[in-house]
């Protein structure tokens, strides 16, 4: 489970470069077990792994629906292969079921029961340092590695770069190089160039005084000097006009602005963290980002890994976001499942507002949990095949066949109920309401009887 801790620098439990080179560790991330948000790590240390209730690594979470002896996990060095034992519930890999004794390889997601494990080829780190609250933030292995490099390059550096997709917390790193360094009690000033006009980039960049254009009538402060003394993050930094790159570069070798209309420049003492979600090399081939600015920022650079690649910290994230919004309010394992199905393109942002939404559709039908029917067809999903890489568009293919599985589920309870709506969407854990409407949605026929009625 996650735990609190009060600082961002390195500790007993840092990932330190020689992590690097040791022995990996196949197995599995549990990361849902009897209706409750996991992060621990199922080391496969033999041939084989069995998996079912009573494991001892899933602690306290046994999980009514899993067998004693459920599945088994295979890797070849290369593959995960999981084969039913002949569970009472199934297994279902990648949101498809699995006959039993046949193998099939497991890419992304395993549900044994009402319990979800994910396949990593190195739960090492996992397993010795678990998931962090870090200032608020939940952290894993992967984004604690990328913290210590932070740490490192705002202890030994001026400026540092950030390469990430959107909404995987490029901000929140920078906050951080500033916050671990010598200037910590400096202002932290944070710019998003892309939101900045051309036209008035220069002024709010490096000030003006007063008659330097018409309707200046007083001194102004620019970004640089704001930050004299702190940090100065610049999100997207490639919208930048180049002959205002031209000018940023200056001030950061010689620690000098001139603003407009100043007769001499001013001295400033800034460090500079800078972010894209585009690589920065490729826009200087492109000509869009100065070679020699790149040459003074772009280096050291730290990568954020997508949410998709953090699967110990999603499953954790939706729930708590799913208690902020209605502390009362379930997970249904569907949620969890589909979540970790789906690509993520907008990350941490879209995952929180897509929740958000899904809660507030669950409380609209007086549904108890949150299910998989209550988030939008389009969450989490790429926009288009041509914006999306081939394992985008394979996460994405699994998630359309995650509904088709839950279609086959329904209707498998509509027929043990003999169509007795109440009965079969409390077996399926859902709100009637919300049975009903998947019933819609799928054009299915339904019963309208209620408890009680004869069949």
């Amino acid at each position: 489970m996650a735990r609190d801790v009060s600082t961002l620098g390195p500790s007993e439990g840092s990932l330190e470069a020689g992590d690097s080179a040791r022995v990996r560790t196949p197995g599995l991330v549990g990361v849902y077990g009897a209706g409750v948000a996991l992060a621990v790590a199922l080391p496969l240390r033999g041939e084989s792994l069995e998996v079912g209730r009573g494991t001892p690594s899933l602690g306290e979470s046994e999980d009514p629906r899993m067998s004693r002896k459920h599945a088994r996990i295979r890797f070849d060095g290369q593959r995960f292969w999981v084969t039913d034992l002949g569970s009472q519930n199934g297994t279902f890999v990648d949101g498809e079921r699995l006959l039993v004794g046949a193998p099939r390889e497991a890419r992304r997601i395993i549900r044994m029961g009402s319990s979800l494990f994910v396949p990593s080829a190195d739960v090492g780190p996992l397993e010795r340092l678990g998931v962090e609250r870090v200032d608020g933030f939940l952290r894993g292995p992967s984004f604690r590695g990328v913290l210590d490099e932070v740490a490192r390059a705002s202890r030994l550096g001026t400026s540092l770069h950030i390469h990430g997709e959107s909404g995987t917390g490029k901000e929140g790193v920078a906050r951080a190089f500033h916050s671990l360094g010598p200037r910590s009690t400096g202002p932290f000033i944070a710019v998003n160039c892309a939101a900045i006009p051309q036209a008035l980039a220069e002024r709010l960049l490096f000030g003006a005084r007063r008659g330097a254009y018409s309707g200046a009538e007083a001194d102004a402060q620019g970004y640089l000097q704001s930050a004299d003394g702190g940090t100065l993050f610049l999100d997207e930094v490639v919208e930048l006009d180049l002959s205002v790159q031209a000018k940023l570069l200056r001030v950061l070798e010689t620690g000098e602005v001139l603003a407009l209309g100043a007769a001499k420049p001013a001295k400033v003492d800034v460090r500079v963290c800078s972010a894209s979600h585009q690589s920065l090399r490729a826009l200087v081939a492109k000509g869009r980002l100065r070679e020699d600015l790149y040459f003074r920022i772009g280096r050291p650079e730290v990568v954020l890994p997508p949410l998709r690649e953090r699967p110990e910290e999603l499953a954790l994230l939706l729930q708590e976001q799913v208690h902020r919004v209605e502390p009362d309010m379930g997970t249904h394992v569907s949620l969890l499942e589909a979540c970790l199905l789906r690509p993520w393109p907008g990350n941490v942002r879209e995952l929180l507002v897509e929740i958000r939404g899904a809660v507030q559709k669950a409380l609209a039908e007086g549904s108890r949990r949150v299910s998989s029917a209550h988030l939008g067809s389009g969450a989490g999903t790429a926009f288009g095949d041509g914006e999306a890489g081939p394992a985008a568009r394979e996460v994405s293919a699994k998630a359309r066949t995650l509904e088709g599985e839950e279609r086959a589920r329904v209707e498998a309870a509509l027929r043990t109920h003999s169509g007795n709506v109440s009965a079969a969407a409390r077996e399926l854990g859902m709100h009637r309401t919300t049975l009903r409407r998947l019933l819609e949605r799928w054009d299915l026929p339904s019963s309208e009887r209620e408890e009680g009625d004869e069949p």
